[in-house]
């Protein structure tokens, strides 16, 4: 394999101390305790009732052409409702029982970031935001550290980035040959994360005392986030043959990380699917709702054994990664309360793009079959719950009913009224602790008195976006077009 490497990373003996930069307000983080991240139920128990009542109030016990359709429709998610508030009270039990983890200690474990980037201009300055934070926060913890930057040979900010790699002796640039195949032919961000696997076999790396930290090119961390993986890592060494090798921790959205307040609001989903449905899966130990690429800690003896060669369609690599692991390594994964700080899509367009490549890829997996079916069951019924979300969204139902002549949503039986009411009040509530999630790691740290309202208000608009974004993917799947791996560009 050709190896083009920017500079040689520290020895194994060598301990070189990190560039020292002005320390933001992300260090105050590690002085808040789990309260932020203890889900709090409240505004679910006073959503529901609500709902419900308001429900019956406007049933009969007939219904119109309409009832078949919303009763499928309506009631279709409980099972991702269940599931989501089970992972809300697994992770409220574990961080109320949990250390402070506040105090920050080295580990003795190697730490190797890796960080791909599609290395374009545009997408720059939020590299050098979270490759900063690395090189200022992982060493307080971590004194055998590195970080990998791979890129492409022949990116247009390669010159930027190598000197970006000057900054620190931590920093390692890749760059990835034209000419490199991966046996499978895999492409786009795998193909780059199987490069730098294969560096590291070259070199020895794959060992229980080395963990690869994944992370995406716009993600930063705290010192808050090295004393919680450090604390996590050295539990699994003294768990010994018993230890995880695989967590995932939290992704968080500070609000001066944003460029655009309707996308940042929406992205109020993403911190809270952390301390549900992937707590309810990868902190029992098996990830079979997948895993997302930040903050992804997974031992190097294990991700030797799987790899990033997943072929040429593979676009939602870190899930599928993921139910491998789930199949080779069951009951071996975790869930830590460590934070990540990543950055919402600069415009509406840019988020409808992102979620197509997701559905895109998700689709795909859902029906690959070279992943055994159970293993992509529940992926299969949230994509799914994905697609069809634009179909019950409250506008296609009207127009609809417009269209039959009737617009009567009174369901074939009453029964799911309940249903429908917890499916609602589980919306609610998602927004409502995402929100507050992305103000606590805020250097705001407080929401505005109308924040919580708009989000709420808000909801069908983001349904609507979640959804285009969806459908579009689909419609790329089905039309069998070309793989491609859409990179939005990110704030700095």
């Amino acid at each position: 394999m050709t190896e083009i490497i920017r500079m040689p990373a520290p020895s194994e003996t060598s301990v070189l101390p990190a560039t020292r930069l002005p320390v933001s307000a992300s260090a105050s983080r590690m002085a808040r305790r789990h309260d932020a991240w203890r889900p709090r139920f409240w505004i679910l128990f006073v959503t529901f009732p609500i709902v419900l009542a308001a429900t019956l109030a406007q049933s009969v016990q007939s219904t119109g052409p309409l009832g078949p359709i919303v009763t499928v429709l309506w009631t279709y998610p409980i099972i991702g409702t269940l599931v989501g508030l089970w992972g809300a009270w697994i992770t409220r039990r574990r961080l109320t029982n949990a250390p402070a983890d506040d105090v920050a200690a080295p580990c003795p474990d190697r730490l190797v970031v890796v960080v791909p980037t599609i290395g374009r201009h545009d997408t720059y300055p939020a590299l050098e935001r979270a490759v900063r934070s690395y090189i200022t926060y992982l060493p307080e913890c971590f004194p055998r550290l590195r970080v990998d930057v791979v890129i492409e040979e022949g990116c247009e900010a390669a010159e930027s980035i190598a000197e970006l790699g000057a900054v620190s002796r931590y920093i390692r640039v890749v760059t990835v040959p034209r000419s490199y195949r991966t046996p499978n032919g895999t492409r786009f961000k795998s193909r780059a994360n199987h490069y730098v696997h294969e560096l590291r076999l070259a070199q020895h790396e794959d060992r229980d005392d080395v963990w690869i930290l994944h992370m995406d090119d716009d993600t930063g961390v705290g010192l808050d986030t090295a004393v919680s993986m450090a604390n996590f890592i050295r539990r699994q060494r003294a768990a010994g043959a018993d230890g995880k090798h695989l967590a995932q921790g939290i992704l968080t959205y500070p609000r001066e990380n944003a460029r655009n307040r309707l996308t940042w609001l929406a992205d109020a989903l993403r911190p809270v699917a952390d301390v549900t449905t992937f707590s309810a899966f990868t902190g029992n130990g098996t990830p079979l709702a997948g895993v997302h690429g930040e903050l992804l800690l997974v031992r190097a003896s294990v991700e030797a054994q799987i790899g990033w060669d997943f072929g040429p369609d593979a676009i939602v690599e870190d899930a599928q990664f993921a139910l491998i692991f789930s199949r080779l390594h069951p009951g071996r994964s975790a869930w830590f309360p460590g934070r990540c700080y990543g950055a919402s899509p600069a415009s509406v367009r840019d988020f409808l793009k992102q979620r197509e490549r997701w559905a895109w890829g998700l689709v795909g997996l859902a029906f690959n079959a070279n992943v055994p079916l159970r293993d992509r069951l529940f992926i299969g019924y949230s994509v799914l719950s994905w697609m069809i979300g634009p179909f019950g969204h409250i506008g296609f139902v009207l127009l609809l009913g417009a269209a039959l002549g009737s617009v009567d949503t009174v369901p074939i039986t009453l029964a799911v009224l309940p249903i429908w009411a917890l499916n609602m009040a589980y919306a609610v509530w998602l927004y409502w602790e995402g929100l507050r999630m992305n103000v606590a790691v805020s250097q705001r740290g407080r929401r505005t008195w109308w924040e919580g309202l708009v989000v709420i208000a808000l909801i069908p608009v983001f349904a609507l976006m979640e959804g285009i974004g969806g459908l579009r993917g689909l419609y790329r799947y089905l039309r069998r077009t070309e793989n491609t791996f859409v990179v939005i560009a990110k704030p700095a």
